[in-house]
């Protein structure tokens, strides 16, 4: 069983970047940075895997 949890990042347009949640799942992590996507937030946002 996979127990890796993930973060949303997002890089702002002067390219800093935030953490904008954490210690979710995959999936969850996932479906939180499309729904910021899908907003129209003009920042840019992946899922990564949190260090251990």
């Amino acid at each position: 069983m996979d127990t890796s949890t993930f973060r949303v990042m997002r890089q702002d347009d002067n390219g800093n970047r935030y953490r904008v949640a954490g210690g979710m799942s995959r999936a969850e992590a996932e479906d939180l940075a499309a729904t910021l996507e899908a907003r129209g937030h003009k920042q840019l946002y992946w899922v990564e895997p949190e260090a251990a």
